[in-house]
């Protein structure tokens, strides 16, 4: 753009169907918007981003030689890059647009007072019109992509994408935390509503990524730190010390046909006992362990916190020299090019909410606890009793919404989505098991969202379980036949209501896993205020972030089931396979820029740079002094460092101080122009 070119801006405005037109007087706002300075040609229709309406962009810049393009409409975040297209299609640099949200920040929150709405929106347009009055070309910048990529957390969710990035001939890391892969599912009994055995589905797709060429399975391993960028991020990796070695491991230290092979001799002799967490505390392990018969790989792990060192496991190990009780945390750093976040959930910590009796009484149990009593790999073998005295319940009651859509302080305000339908299917499983025994589910709502699930609902009626429809109050134990009493309000009859069981089934409300906020921090992720990682978009982007080459799967993201959990890695998997694949990605060049003759070197900036993208670095003029410099790819354009800068030194490209100063100017001018 010519120093002393005029500016000629073209205004579009978008009825929106009636989004904005009903509350909003559009040809008023077309006819203010010809009065603006700088405005050659302003113009409405009904969708501007339909084809016709993009088309009315790309000819009026060729008939009317516009400098610049606002379009007021709806959210830039929703259709920024269809109108930047439309302005590149014109012969303009696709940045020479500027958008007016006329419709989430007017319409749609003053569609009551249309007179209030269309003065707002003439407000809008003119600080748009003098900020595109003064755009300048600017112009991407691609930087290229290793060809390879990271899933964090080896639940089902991870393990299908880490598979889908694999196919695709993408080398993958997998790092999972615990010493084997498979997370909660495999924790599960069956799975609803086609009552398939969890470890059926999930075993072989575990070995696959045991066994898959390109894929490094990291398990007892955490994130460390994260440095770089889209398609350039270094990954620091704590390796946790084992205490084991693997068959490759051995090798390498030149262990000839050593290695675990997984015979388990050293937990027969180990002294030290342990509750093994994977079956929710009510089995023992030992401090050297596998958690389970399916766990892969197939590797014992040194509980070091527990372990005392006796030794002796490593005599029961043998010739195998598998175990080093000297061994230490390592670190290992991997590029990547795009990651996936796939850390799954906890449950919430029910004991809370003391009314339920949890952590008081025995014989009120977790979901998940129930699902370890009801599974034959499980610590009874499959037959449910009563943790208090091992005898079988004849009555069970289940309380849904367990601190899930719970507005006071120690619950959760969102509905947990899975709870309805995995208590239906506990019901199922005791009334097969045990016949004869009653079944109580009290309900505020039953939620069966899925395919074949409100059938599934049906049939669980069918069988003979017991709707009670009303919030439990409280539940409370008789202390000499440890029976419990739920007290609830059975809003369908209108009346109080108590019921004895023999145990109680808690649909806890899930919640982010306790490293989450560690996790998110280090790749630079928002949450929701619900404490779940936050997608860029609700809608069209429910598998990316804000930041660039980081995508999310699972309940990471929100309470979700098993197949949509599996549908969201599969589309996090093919989103982060796209930039790998292209070689390079393009980066939005809304990046801060040094002006060296300004720049003092104070450093002050680089501190405040939420995305690590400052340095101080020699001036270009030979002289030795110091000038802060941007890595491009890392900067998001944020204006931290602008708005701090006492010089006055750093520009921000499309954000520049004169144009923010142009649209200050247009709103306070005030009046029509």
């Amino acid at each position: 753009m010519a120093e002393k070119e005029e500016a000629r801006v073209g205004v579009f405005i978008c009825h929106c169907g009636t989004n904005i037109a009903g509350s909003i007087d559009i040809m008023d706002a077309v006819e203010y918007a010809k009065t603006i300075p700088n405005v050659a040609y302003a113009d409405q229709y009904q969708y501007m981003c339909s084809t016709p309406g993009q088309g009315k962009i790309v000819e009026a810049i060729k008939e009317h030689n516009l400098t610049g393009i606002v379009v007021a409409a709806c959210s830039p975040r929703l259709h920024e890059p269809t109108f930047r297209v439309a302005t590149k299609e014109g012969g303009l640099n696709p940045f020479r647009f500027e958008m007016a949200n006329i419709r989430e920040q007017n319409s749609w929150v003053h569609m009551h007072d249309k007179e209030s709405a269309t003065a707002k929106a003439k407000d809008a347009i003119k600080i748009a019109v003098a900020k595109a009055a003064l755009l300048e070309d600017l112009i991407p910048k691609s930087v290229p992509v290793e060809h390879a990529a990271l899933v964090v957390g080896a639940g089902v969710g991870g393990i299908q994408a880490s598979l889908d990035l694999a196919s695709a001939g993408i080398k993958t890391y997998l790092i999972e935390k615990w010493p084997t892969v498979g997370g909660r599912m495999s924790q599960l009994d069956k799975t609803f509503p086609t009552l398939d055995c969890s470890q059926c589905i999930l075993t072989p797709k575990m070995v696959d990524v045991g066994r898959h060429p390109n894929i490094e399975l990291m398990t007892y391993c955490e994130i460390e730190k994260v440095e770089g960028y889209i398609g350039n991020f270094d990954i620091t990796i704590r390796k946790k010390a084992r205490g084991v070695l693997s068959p490759d491991e051995a090798t390498a230290r030149g262990i000839v046909g050593g290695g675990c092979n997984g015979c388990g001799d050293c937990a027969e002799v180990c002294p030290v006992i342990k509750p093994n967490p994977f079956e929710m505390g009510m089995a023992p392990r030992k401090a050297i362990y596998i958690y389970h018969a399916q766990v892969m790989p197939l590797l014992y792990t040194v509980d070091f916190d527990a372990c005392v060192k006796c030794g002796l496991c490593v005599d029961a190990c043998g010739d195998k020299k598998a175990i080093d009780l000297e061994m230490e945390d390592e670190f290992i750093t991997l590029k990547i090019g795009t990651a996936i976040i796939a850390t799954g959930y906890n449950l919430m910590p029910i004991e809370n909410k003391r009314e339920w009796g949890y952590k008081q009484f025995d014989n009120v149990i977790t979901g998940l606890e129930f699902e370890r009593l009801i599974c034959a790999s499980g610590p009874t073998g499959g037959h449910l009793i009563r943790p208090s005295d091992g005898e079988t319940p004849k009555s069970v009651g289940f309380i849904l919404c367990a601190g899930s859509r719970d507005n006071t302080g120690n619950g959760k305000p969102y509905c947990s989505r899975f709870c309805c339908m995995y208590s239906l299917k506990h019901a199922h499983q005791i009334m097969e098991k045990i016949p004869g025994t009653k079944v109580y589910l009290f309900y505020m709502d039953i939620r069966s969202f899925g395919k074949m699930y409100e059938e599934f609902y049906y049939r669980i009626q069918s069988e003979g379980a017991k709707f009670i429809r009303g919030r439990v109050a409280n539940v409370l134990e008789d202390p000499q036949t440890r029976n419990l009493y739920v007290r609830a309000e059975d809003t369908l009859l209108g009346r109080p209501v108590e019921v004895e069981c023999d145990l109680v089934v808690l649909a806890a409300a899930v919640q982010p896993v306790d490293e989450e906020d560690v996790i998110r921090k280090h790749f630079g992720v928002s949450k929701s205020q619900d404490g779940w990682m936050l997608e860029a978009h609700p809608k069209l982007n429910p598998c990316g972030t804000t930041t660039a080459g980081v995508f999310l799967a699972g309940v990471c993201q929100g309470p979700k089931d098993i197949p949509d959990t599996v549908a969201q890695a599969e589309g996090a998997a093919s989103a982060a396979s796209i930039p790998i694949h292209i070689g390079q990605v393009e980066l939005e060049p809304y990046f801060a820029q040094c002006m060296e003759e300004l720049c003092a070197g104070c450093g002050m900036c680089i501190d405040l740079c939420p995305y690590q993208a400052l340095a101080l670095v020699d001036r270009s003029d030979g002289s030795g002094r110091k000038v802060m410099s941007v890595t491009e790819a890392k900067c998001k354009g944020c204006g931290t460092c602008g708005g701090f800068c006492p010089g006055g030194a750093i520009k921000m490209q499309h954000f520049t101080s004169p144009q923010i100063h142009a649209q200050i100017d247009a709103f306070l001018c005030g009046g029509e122009q």
